[in-house]
């Protein structure tokens, strides 16, 4: 299908970035947009790309704190500072942990505020380019950081850009916003901002919370008073591949987006449930991404008008995996599929090569079958990603009028 595109980019969303070692290194977006770019997307009709403006602090107020904002601002001017190249220490670090910021998982960085603001500026870029007109999509690839909270940083997140574009929507007439993620990391922040909204349904697929950060979303946390049934939890047991995590896929969002019929479809594509990635422990190939891609593109125009916002997120394989699965997600987007046996360019594979040393891949996907078998073809109680299935539907499908089987 023929799509708009708004591409939110500018090369200073790398400087997003935690410092050598760290898992979420600001390559993947790199590599992602060189490779995007050697398949010709950027040159496609009806695709645009455009530098955004940072979030300012009303934006970001959308969801966070105003004490939060200025501590983040405050940090990023301490670490500038000569004496905090080795990280912050004593008071300044004690009050930047209060907030989750200087631990392990989020660092400390010079101009850490602004990195920030520009990424949630992205996705807000993206986002009114999506809700302007019926059948635009809006991409932010550097964005998903879908586990900061409104007080305090989580899971390598600063400011939830996901958050604040949903919120910019509500207020900009949006009466229903249908979210999906499916980072193998459960979406709890985005879950926590609109908990209690039931103008937002917040749909997660991840990895189950006994065995992965954030070590929640669990079935039963299905929205609160007021929002009974808003938020939805798909918890799949490590070792999921592609077959039953396209059939949980299809089980739980279909059925609930249809009822839910939103206005715009917000999704976040972490690339972390892939079988390499050494943060999680799903087993998904670059083909089941890419067909949830595919399905994810299908519900926005089915559902809501074409009005689609998508975001990145995890992903932390970040040559053979990030960058081939986010550019299947943006020529998705584009209307400009890749072909499953296309070869990766020559021209990026030099690149990859140059710039990190290791050998890029020479093909677009694992080359697996993505296959599933649909769920109504019979639920089957001994398997474990089947009982996940059920554990969702029993807990939100009656709260939507609809049967669990």
């Amino acid at each position: 299908m023929a799509c708009r595109l708004h591409v939110a980019w500018d090369e200073r969303l790398t400087d997003y970035h935690f410092g050598p070692g760290h898992p979420m290194g600001p390559l993947r977006v790199e590599l992602t947009m060189r490779l995007a770019h050697e398949f010709g997307l950027w040159d496609q009709p009806g695709v645009t790309v455009a530098a955004p403006d940072p979030a300012g602090d009303a934006d970001l107020q959308l969801v966070h704190d105003l004490p939060y904002v200025k501590i983040v601002e405050a940090v990023s001017r301490w670490a500038e500072h000569p004496d905090a190249r080795d990280g912050l220490a004593g008071k300044q670090l004690r009050v930047a942990q209060a907030f989750g910021l200087g631990t392990e998982d989020n660092p400390v960085f010079p101009g850490m505020h602004e990195a920030s603001a520009l990424v949630a500026g992205a996705t807000l870029a993206a986002a009114r380019a999506a809700w302007s007109a019926p059948g635009e999509h809006g991409a932010s690839i550097a964005g998903g950081m879908h586990h900061a909270m409104a007080a305090h940083a989580s899971g390598f997140g600063v400011y939830n850009d996901v958050a604040i574009a949903i919120a910019w929507l509500l207020g900009h007439g949006a009466e229903r916003v249908g979210y999906v993620d499916i980072d193998a990391h459960h979406g709890d922040g985005v879950q926590a901002a609109f908990y209690a909204d039931p103008r937002v349904l917040t749909i997660s697929l991840h990895q189950h919370p006994e065995t992965l950060f954030p070590f929640t979303g669990l079935p039963a946390e299905s929205g609160g008073p007021g929002a009974e049934g808003s938020a939805v939890n798909v918890a799949l047991p490590p070792g999921t591949g592609d077959g039953p995590w396209l059939r949980a896929f299809h089980a739980i969002v279909p059925p609930l987006l249809s009822r839910f019929r939103p206005q715009i479809l917000v999704s976040q594509h972490g690339a972390d449930t892939h079988r390499l990635d050494p943060l999680a422990h799903l087993e998904l190939s670059i083909d089941a991404q890419r067909a949830a891609h595919a399905a994810i593109h299908a519900l926005a125009h089915d559902l809501a008008g074409g009005r689609w916002l998508l975001t990145g997120g995890g992903g932390y394989d970040l040559v053979h995996v990030v960058p081939r699965t986010w550019t299947h997600l943006l020529a998705e987007a584009a209307g400009q599929p890749i072909a499953p046996q296309a070869q990766t360019p020559a021209t990026w594979r030099d690149y990859v090569a140059r710039r990190t040393g290791l050998a890029a891949p020479e093909h677009m996907t694992d080359g697996m079958p993505a296959q599933f078998a649909p769920f109504e073809s019979g639920y089957d109680p001994s398997d474990p990603a089947d009982r996940a299935i059920m554990a969702t539907r029993n807990e939100v499908f009656p709260l939507h009028g609809l049967m669990p089987l």
